[in-house]
C-alpha cells in the first residue's frame, strides 16, 4: 500500500482542480513553474473567499497589472476600486504595501523561504507557507480551513477549534512530504474543497477513506468541532446619499486604516450600538428611505438607515466630494455601500 502522501498525489494528478493561478501536475512535469506573483495574489484573494468568487477578480488584476512591479505602480484608489466586493479590505491595502516592498527592495522577485516571506506586509504564517510550497516547492506545512477539516477527520481529532489548531498543524506537518510539497499542499486543499466538504463529505470518493479514523468512528460529518461563538452585537448608523442636480453623487474616501479603510463610500454617522448621532455632510432637505441596509462584518451586524437629498449646484459639502456621473462606478463601492446605492436606485 502506498504512503498517504503518494496516494493523495496520485488522486491529485487525476482530479486536481484547474484554476487560473495554478500550474497543474502535467504542466509541472513538463517543467512549467508557477508564477510567484500569481500564487501570492491568489492566496491573498482566497482568504475568507471561495475560488469561484476569486476567478473574476484574479483575471482583472492580472490583466490590469500583469506583474508585481505594475501593481506596485498602480494608484491606490484604482486598486481599492477593483478590490470592491471581495471584502476584508485590509488585504487590499497590504497587497499594495507588499507589492511596493517587493518592487523597491527585492528587485521585483519574491523571497523563496517562508521565513523571508513572513517579513513582508500582509503575509502571515499560512500565506508564507503556501507561497513557499506552491511557488518554490519548499516542504512547508500549509494549513487552511480545508486542511484543518481533513486532518480532524482523518485522525478523529475531537478537540474543538480553535484549541485544536496546534494538534491539527502538527498532524499536517507529519504528513507533508519532501517530494512535490507544492502539489501536495494544493492536493489537501482540493480534497477539503471538493470531497471532504463541511457538509455531506463524499467519503466513497476519498483516496484516504480506508485509513480515515473519523469515517470509521462515524464522527467525520461532525468534525472539526468548534467552540460556540458569542452572539455578534448589532450596530446602527446613517448613510447620506446626496445627488447634485447635474447627477453627481457626494462620496468620501474613508481613512486608510480601520474598517473599509481607503474605500469610497457614502458620508455617514459613526456606527454605534445605540442610536447614531446625525451627521449630514451637506446642508440639504433630507428624506428618509423606508428600507435599511443590513450587512454583517466579522465582529458585528450593521443596520444602516438611509437618507437622500437632491442638492443645487452651488452647495458646498462639509465632507466628501461630488463625483461626476461619467466617473461614478457603483462597482468601486464596497458591498455595504453598494447595497445602499441599490436600495436608493430602486426607489
Amino acid at each position: 500500500m502506498r504512503e498517504p502522501a503518494a496516494e493523495l498525489l496520485a488522486w491529485y494528478d487525476r482530479h486536481g482542480r484547474e484554476l487560473p493561478w495554478r500550474v497543474g501536475p502535467a504542466a509541472r512535469a513538463r517543467g512549467a513553474r508557477p508564477d510567484p506573483y500569481h500564487v501570492w495574489l491568489s492566496e491573498v484573494m482566497l482568504q475568507q473567499t471561495t475560488a469561484a468568487a476569486v476567478r473574476g477578480y484574479f483575471h482583472r488584476f492580472t490583466t490590469l497589472w500583469p506583474t508585481v512591479e505594475a501593481l506596485a505602480a498602480a494608484e491606490d484608489g484604482r486598486v481599492m476600486g477593483e478590490w470592491a466586493g471581495l471584502g476584508y479590505y485590509a488585504r487590499a491595502r497590504n497587497l499594495l504595501k507588499c507589492a511596493r516592498v517587493i518592487a523597491e527592495e527585492h528587485g521585483g522577485r519574491f523571497p523563496e523561504t517562508a521565513e523571508e516571506l513572513r517579513r513582508l506586509p500582509g503575509i502571515g504564517p499560512y500565506t508564507a507557507a503556501a507561497i513557499a510550497a506552491i511557488a518554490f516547492d519548499r516542504p512547508e506545512t500549509v494549513v487552511d480551513g480545508n486542511v484543518e477539516r481533513v486532518m480532524a477527520r482523518l485522525h478523529d481529532i475531537r478537540t474543538p477549534l480553535p484549541a485544536a489548531k496546534p494538534e491539527l498543524t502538527a498532524r499536517a506537518a507529519e504528513m507533508t512530504p519532501r517530494a512535490r510539497p507544492g502539489c501536495y499542499a494544493q492536493a489537501v486543499m482540493d480534497l477539503g474543497a471538493t470531497i471532504c466538504t463541511p457538509k455531506r463529505p463524499a467519503c466513497g470518493l476519498c483516496p484516504w477513506r480506508e485509513g480515515c479514523r473519523g469515517r470509521l468512528a462515524g464522527t467525520a460529518p461532525e468534525l472539526p468541532a468548534k467552540t460556540p461563538k458569542k452572539p455578534k452585537p448589532v450596530r446602527h448608523g446613517i448613510a447620506y446619499l446626496a445627488r447634485r442636480v447635474d447627477g453627481a453623487w457626494l462620496l468620501e474616501r474613508r481613512p486608510g486604516s480601520g474598517l473599509l479603510g481607503g474605500m469610497l463610500g457614502w458620508p455617514g454617522s459613526d456606527w454605534v450600538e445605540g442610536a447614531p448621532e446625525p451627521a449630514p455632510p451637506i446642508r440639504a432637505e433630507w428624506h428618509p428611505v423606508e428600507a435599511e441596509v443590513r450587512h454583517t462584518f466579522t465582529h458585528f451586524h450593521l443596520r444602516l438607515a438611509l437618507v437622500t437629498a437632491l442638492v443645487p449646484m452651488d452647495r458646498t459639502p462639509a465632507r466628501g466630494v461630488f463625483v461626476e456621473p461619467a466617473e461614478f462606478r457603483p462597482s468601486d463601492l464596497p458591498t455595504v455601500m453598494r447595497k445602499a446605492f441599490d436600495l436608493v436606485r430602486e426607489r
